[in-house]
C-alpha cells in the first residue's frame, strides 16, 4: 500500500476515535432513561470503553474508500454510517464473550466478566446484563442511520444493509456453533467466515459508502459478494493460523486458544487432514481442554511444522487474495482508479499482517 494511502487510513482511525467519543458524550441525553436507574449508565459505560478500546478501525477504511470510488469530494451520512458499523461491531463483540466465556477483550475485561464481577452472586443477573448490552448496541447502530441526515431513499437502503448484516451475522454465529459439533468440510468453513464476518465487516461497509456516495451498489451486488467472501476467507484463515502458528508476543496474547475451545477451524481442520494416526491422538486430546498445557499447544504446532500446514496454509490464503484483487482490478472502467488500487491492495494487506 502506498504511503499515502497508509496515510488516509492512520487519518480515518483518528477522525472515527474522536467522533465516537463525541458520540458517547452526548448518548445518554438522547436515551429515554428513568432517573432512578443505576444498571442503564453502567451499560452505557460499559459499551462505551468496549467500543473506544478499538483497534485500526479497518471497517470504517473500507467505508471510507469505498465512497471514495465514487468521488474524492467530501460525502453525506458517513459519520452515521460509519458510527453503525462500529456499534453493530461492539454488539458483535459483546455476545461473542458471553458466547465463548472470554474474560478479556481489546485488553480489557469483557463486557461479560465485567458484569460477573459486579454480580459475583447473582450470575443469571450479569448474563441477564450482558445480553442486554449487546442488544443495546445494535438498537443504536440502526438509531444513528434512521437520524442520518441524508435523503429519505438512501436512509432507508442504508438501514436495510445494517438489517440485512445484522441479520447474516446472527446466522454466522448459529453455523459456527453448529460447525464445532463435526468435522466440516472446507465449504463450510467459508461459509461460516462469509456469514459470521465477511457480510459485516466488508461487504456492508462497502455497500454503505457507496450508498452514501450516490451510487446504487445493488446493481454491483455480486461482484462487491465475490469481492467480500474472498476477503473474509483470508482474514479468518489467517485469524485461524496465527492462533497456532503466530508470535504470541507480536499478537499480545497467547497461542492455541482455539485448540483448547475446541474449535474446528482452519488450522485444527488443516491438521487433520495432514497427520498420521498417533499424531491425530495428540491433536484431538488437545482439541476442546481447556486447560491443555502450553507445552502440548507447542507439541501440537511442531506437527503441523514437520507435516508442511503452515506452508500450504499460506500458499491458499495468498490464492485466496488474488482471487480478490482480481475482482476489484475489474472496478477499474467504473471508478476512480485511485481507490480501485486501493481495494486491490487490502486482500494482500490482509494475510501480510502478523496480528
Amino acid at each position: 500500500m502506498s504511503e499515502q494511502g497508509l496515510d488516509r487510513v492512520a487519518g480515518y482511525e483518528r477522525w472515527f476515535n474522536t467522533l465516537f467519543e463525541e458520540y458517547f458524550d452526548t448518548l445518554s441525553a438522547g436515551l429515554d432513561v428513568p432517573s432512578f436507574s443505576r444498571f442503564t449508565p453502567q451499560c452505557l459505560r460499559l459499551l462505551r470503553e468496549l467500543s473506544l478500546r478499538g483497534g485500526k478501525r479497518m471497517r470504517v477504511v473500507l467505508l471510507r474508500e469505498a465512497a471514495r470510488l465514487v468521488t474524492d469530494k467530501p460525502v453525506e451520512g458517513l459519520e452515521a454510517a460509519a458510527l453503525s458499523i462500529e456499534l453493530l461491531q461492539t454488539h458483535g463483540l459483546v455476545h461473542d464473550d458471553l458466547i465463548d466465556d472470554s474474560p478479556i477483550r481489546r485488553g480489557g475485561p469483557s463486557t461479560y466478566y465485567a458484569y460477573r464481577e459486579r454480580f459475583p452472586d447473582h450470575p443469571r443477573t450479569a448474563v441477564g446484563l450482558t445480553v442486554l448490552a449487546g442488544d443495546l448496541a445494535l438498537a443504536l447502530s440502526l438509531q444513528v442511520l434512521l437520524d442520518a441526515k441524508v435523503p429519505v431513499t438512501v436512509r432507508q437502503a442504508m438501514v436495510e444493509v445494517q438489517m440485512r448484516a445484522a441479520a447474516d451475522t446472527f446466522v454466522g454465529q448459529i453455523i459456527d456453533l453448529e460447525r464445532d459439533t463435526a468435522m466440516p468440510e472446507e465449504d463450510v468453513l467459508h461459509c461460516v467466515a462469509d456469514y459470521k464476518s465477511a457480510r459485516y465487516s466488508i461487504l456492508a461497509p462497502m455497500q454503505l459508502g457507496l450508498l452514501a456516495a450516490g451510487e446504487q451498489s445493488a446493481l454491483f451486488a455480486k461482484e462487491l459478494r465475490d469481492y467480500a467472501r474472498l476477503v473474509g476467507i483470508c482474514g479468518q484463515m489467517l485469524d485461524d493460523y496465527l492462533d497456532l502458528f503466530g508470535d504470541a508476543a507480536a499478537m499480545g496474547k497467547p497461542t492455541g486458544t482455539d485448540i483448547r475451545d475446541g474449535k474446528h477451524s482452519y488450522t485444527v481442520s488443516a491438521l487433520l487432514a495432514a497427520v498420521d494416526d498417533a499424531e491425530r491422538r495428540v491433536v484431538k486430546a488437545a482439541l476442546g481442554d481447556p486447560f491443555c498445557p502450553p507445552e502440548t499447544i507447542a507439541a501440537v504446532r511442531e506437527i503441523g511444522e514437520h507435516r508442511g500446514v503452515p506452508g500450504r496454509m499460506q500458499t491458499d490464503m495468498r490464492r485466496y487474495a488474488e482471487q480478490a484483487t482480481e475482482v476489484a482490478a475489474g472496478w477499474r472502467s467504473r471508478w476512480r482508479e485511485e481507490a480501485v488500487a486501493f481495494f486491490e491492495h487490502v486482500p494482500l494487506w490482509s494475510v501480510n499482517r502478523t496480528r
